[in-house]
Order: C-alpha cells, then structure tokens, then sequence
C-alpha cells in the first residue's frame, strides 16, 4: 500500500503541469502549451492553479468518493450565487451544477452507506471556492468562472487518476468517475470560452495537463465548446 501510495503521488504531481496564460495573452493564448509540471511535495502535489490548492491522491475508491463529496458540495453552495447574476448563460450554468452535482452527492452518499458503512463519513475538509455572497454583476461572474474552473479541474483529476490506475471497486463508480471528468470538463471549456469574451484572456486562470487524456489542452477550436460536437476521451495512460 505505501509503494502504490508514493506512485500514486508521483503521478498525480505529473497532472500539474500548469497552462497559465499571462497577463498580455489574447484568444489565442488559450491553445498554448503547459509549462512544465512541477515536483509533487513530500505531503502531496502542491497546485499552482489558484482556487485548486493541495491535492491529495486518491488511494481508493472509499477515498475518492469521501473526498468527492465535500467537494461536490463546495461547488454547489457557490453556484447557488449565480441565480443573482444579470447573465441568462451564468443563472443556467448555476443551476445546472446546483441540479447535477446535487443528485450525484445523494448517489455517492447511497455508496457509501451501502459499501462503506463501518469507514469514516465524509466531512468538509476546507473550501477552496470565495463567498461570493457580497458580489453581485460582473464582479460575482468573473470571480466564479476564475474559481470554478480550477475547482472542476481538481474533480477531473480525482475522477481520472481513479480510472487510470483501476481503484474503482465497482462498475457504478467507474461509471460515475468517467460521467463526472467528462461532464465537468465540458463546463470547463464553457467556463474558459465565458471569461475571454467578458473578461479578456487574461483573466483565464490555468489549467492542468493531463496525461492520458490528448484532447484535455483547451483551445478556441476544441469540440466540445457550445455549437460543437463533444470528443472522445481516453480513461487509459
């Protein structure tokens, strides 16, 4: 368990390879390549994705659902914000992770009773979205996409490596591991494609590479984008 522990850490440190787009970057800095990933510290890999924090590796499909919960949760109250914004696009967005992760928090609640029940519940472990109560128009939008871009990465990244390295237990949470990385990256495309036409390029916050999933680099011309079809994806390295 420790070999695979410190193997798991290693690899996931590969995911953080950072794509930041500068302060002078244009539409079609989006594309650029990832700088180099940095090294994973001797507690866990150290992102440098504002909003994404510390990751830990997950050791095992309990791990990944108790550490999934929290974060779902996360994600929901700060979306529940968005029913104040001005923008019909960002009240839809809002709703729909409030409806989507809401179901999956019950279904993986449901797993852990049912499969871990004798294991610690899920509890939070700190936020890594701001309270965006007190924003409101502009402020409230730019501040969520620049949060939840790198929060849905960091259920991407959880979501991948328990699909890479086959520590889903169950048919059901492989199943929910590939629904979640492909339907969050989906709004992380949304989210990024959002920020450059309000905000400007600049204000993209970075994004990972992902080893094992080749059409994980956002750009302008990537399927997946609203009025495009959807990839493929890989779940294998």
């Amino acid at each position: 368990m420790k070999r695979r522990s410190v193997k798991t850490a290693i690899a996931v440190g590969a995911f953080l390879a950072a794509g930041t787009v500068g302060s002078g970057a244009t539409a079609s800095a989006v594309g650029s390549p990832p700088m180099p990933s940095p090294s994973p510290s001797p507690t866990g890999p150290q992102s440098t994705c504002p909003g994404m924090g510390q990751m830990h590796p997950v050791t095992g499909e309990y791990d990944y659902l108790s550490q999934m919960v929290p974060h779902h949760e996360d994600a929901i109250t700060a979306a529940r914000q968005l029913q104040r914004s001005g923008r019909p696009e960002m009240r839809r967005l809002g709703q729909s992770i409030v409806t989507t992760q809401t179901a999956e928090v019950g279904r993986m609640k449901g797993w852990l009773e049912q499969w871990y029940r004798q294991s610690p519940a899920p509890s939070p472990s700190g936020t890594t979205m701001p309270d965006l109560s007190g924003l409101s128009g502009d402020q409230l939008d730019k501040a969520f996409l620049q949060h939840m871009i790198p929060h849905h990465m960091m259920a991407i990244m959880m979501s991948q490596q328990l699909l890479m390295h086959g520590e889903a237990q169950h048919a059901e949470v492989a199943g929910f591991a590939r629904k979640v990385r492909d339907d969050q990256w989906a709004e992380v495309r949304t989210m990024r494609q959002y920020l450059t036409r309000w905000f400007g390029a600049q204000n993209l916050p970075c994004v990972p590479n992902m080893p094992g999933m080749p059409d994980m680099t956002p750009g302008p011309h990537m399927s997946g984008m609203p009025g495009m079809p959807p990839g493929p994806h890989s779940e294998t390295p």
